[in-house]
């Protein structure tokens, strides 16, 4: 195991590398076109009210680019679904799903590098999630020419047994990660500090005009003035600023302005940087992520859990090898779940620090109709990669489940500065 350097990451929980070989470097993302994403979907029928398209996107926002799908059809954001979150400066092909639309309105949406394609039916709309996998195809740019192809067979290998799973970068938001940070608020009721953080708080990769508006508004907490600053494309924030002009103080009023799938992932973003750092604090315990200790949770395929105790430690490596289980760490959220396991207690001293308990995740789960119960996720990720190496490029080829981040198999290789993989 060997520990990143880099501020950005280690505030974010992601404190290790699996492969100790020195970094490619380079960058991802020179062009969309060198991050490609398609998500494999599940099998897709053809009765229903629900329309079943392919979305193919290049260089687009998903939330934008959903929104303005809406507007094309003329109908509410909230009637679209989708099963997974793609990249925006990428090459994306992925599933919605549309509430009673026809065939005849998707042919007639006409919008520069966005595509929909009607493929079938369903009586229900996608969830997050319910996608198969996603096939990536991701080319790194300017590596470091010294023993490259080296470097890149070692960190093949490791993968294919395990890295760390973390939540990558884009989950908190690279150029801004506040995503988390106003999800804790949230979680601690304190509206009018989310609000303030999701709107006023700069970070240095952003605009000057950008940064120079939002620190006027933390400074004079004016929403009319911050009107006139606040630029065009920054909609959700002005969106909530002509809401507080309107309504004084009204800050819950103006955080359920934001669509309820954004404010769903605030505060998800925050139990992904609980888990990240649960996830650092085992490997540190550990520095391996395929080795069971008592005390650890066992997750198996069929989503039934076990402890390690003394007793089974020689069997949960045997089941481990056999790949019907990995070690695990619990996300909390509104369900109580019993057993005993270390990581109970790791998250527990976490959510005591923030001030933050059960009952709050509960309390936001009414508040923005979105369940947070808490869920199981393995420490570690595997998956086979093939590679190609021309110059100073590397080509990665290689598919994910549902919910694994592919910017986490690229910093294995890169150990690069996170903004390298913007």
């Amino acid at each position: 195991m060997k520990a990143s350097p880099y501020p950005l990451e280690r505030s974010l929980g992601m404190e290790y590398y699996a492969s100790d070989t020195p970094g490619t470097g380079g960058r991802l993302r020179s062009s969309a076109e060198d991050f490609v994403v398609e998500e494999v979907p599940c099998a897709v029928g053809s009765e229903g009210p629900f329309l079943i398209c392919r979305l193919t996107k290049k260089d687009w926002d998903q939330q934008r680019a959903l929104r303005e799908l809406a507007r094309q059809l003329g109908i509410s954001y909230k009637r679209i679904g989708f099963s997974g979150t793609k990249d925006k400066h990428a090459v994306t092909s992925q599933l919605i799903s549309i509430r009673d639309v026809t065939p005849g309105a998707i042919e007639k949406i006409s919008q520069k590098d966005l595509e929909v394609e009607v493929i079938g039916r369903s009586n229900g709309p996608l969830a997050l999630g319910s996608h198969t996998a996603n096939r990536f195809t991701i080319t790194i740019r300017e590596a470091n020419p010294g023993q490259l192809s080296e470097i890149v067979d070692e960190v093949t290998r490791v993968c294919r047994e395990a890295v760390p799973n973390y939540f990558g970068l884009q989950r908190f938001g690279v150029i801004r990660p506040v995503t988390h940070t106003t999800g804790a608020l949230i979680l601690k009721g304190d509206y009018e500090a989310a609000v303030l953080c999701y709107i006023g708080k700069d970070y240095p990769a952003e605009p000057p005009e950008v940064r120079e508006a939002r620190a006027q508004f933390l400074e004079n907490r004016d929403p009319r003035e911050a009107l006139r600053t606040f630029p065009l494309p920054l909609s959700y924030e002005r969106t909530m600023l002509h809401h507080l002009a309107a309504n004084p103080g009204d800050y819950l009023g103006a955080l359920l302005l934001l669509p309820p799938k954004l404010l769903s992932l605030l505060v998800s973003a925050y139990q992904s940087l609980l888990f990240n750092r649960a996830l650092s604090r085992r490997i540190a315990r550990s520095s391996g992520l395929l080795h069971p200790l008592p005390g650890d949770r066992l997750l198996f395929s069929n989503g039934k859990e076990d402890r390690v105790t003394d007793q089974n430690q020689d069997s949960a490596s045997l089941q481990m090898g056999r790949g019907r289980c990995r070690i695990a760490i619990r996300v909390p959220g509104c369900r109580v779940e019993g057993g005993h396991f270390d990581d109970e207690a790791v998250m527990a001293s976490y959510l005591a620090e923030d001030g933050i308990g059960r009952e709050d995740f509960c309390r936001v789960s009414d508040l923005i109709r979105t369940r947070f119960e808490g869920a199981s996720r393995p420490i570690s990720l595997s998956t086979k990669i093939d590679t190609t190496v021309e110059g100073q490029s590397v080509r990665l080829s290689f598919e994910l489940g549902p919910g694994q981040y592919a910017t986490t198999v690229c910093r294995e290789y890169m150990k690069g500065d996170p903004f390298d993989m913007i």
